[in-house]
């Protein structure tokens, strides 16, 4: 396994896919902990560890992007020197050297650069409103609405962007030199 193929495991399958297993947590505990219907006498830990939950959901989804894009994309778009028949090393270029592959970087590659940094910035806005809030959302039933929006279009992104670096991952690997052991075969 070369460094970048294990960078963009810790990016995509480590950030990236903790994140969007959290996400479903994050909005059950959302909507039961701000739902008209749940229990004002809810345990005093309860929303400190709804509010902790939400901030870790933040911090993964920041992982995931800056991981992707300060890590992962320069080596994804980097130019070939002149007269390179072998394109295996830049992604960019071997995925439009193709017409089968070319809607993979001109749909995929750039929906997911953009729409991913949705996911970081809506839930790091929906954990500061829990925070800010707490139990107190079910008073706010246009703040609360927003607040649960916010983290599906959140997951949503977070999907969208995760399906489109899977693919892009298939066709056109981000490879690399200098390779990381983990396991000596015989």
């Amino acid at each position: 396994m070369t460094t970048r193929a294990l960078w963009t495991l810790v990016h995509g399958m480590g950030f990236g896919t903790l994140y969007l297993l959290a996400c479903s947590g994050g909005l059950l505990g959302l909507h039961r902990f701000t739902s008209v219907h749940a229990p004002l006498d809810s345990a005093p830990g309860q929303r400190r560890f709804v509010g902790f939950y939400l901030v870790t959901m933040a911090l993964l989804s920041w992982a995931a992007v800056l991981t992707g894009a300060y890590v992962i994309y320069p080596w994804y778009r980097a130019a070939p020197p002149t007269g390179t028949v072998d394109l295996s090393m830049f992604p960019q270029h071997l995925l439009m050297s193709s017409p089968a592959t070319k809607g993979w970087h001109s749909l995929g590659m750039e929906w997911k650069e953009h729409v991913a940094w949705f996911a970081p910035i809506l839930t790091t806005a929906v954990s500061f409103v829990f925070i800010r809030y707490g139990r107190n959302l079910r008073n706010h039933r246009p703040l609360r609405s927003a607040v649960l929006v916010f983290a599906v279009v959140a997951f949503f992104a977070a999907g969208v962007a995760g399906f489109f670096g899977a693919m892009l991952n298939k066709y056109a690997p981000v490879q690399g030199t200098d390779a990381v052991t983990l396991n000596h075969g015989k």
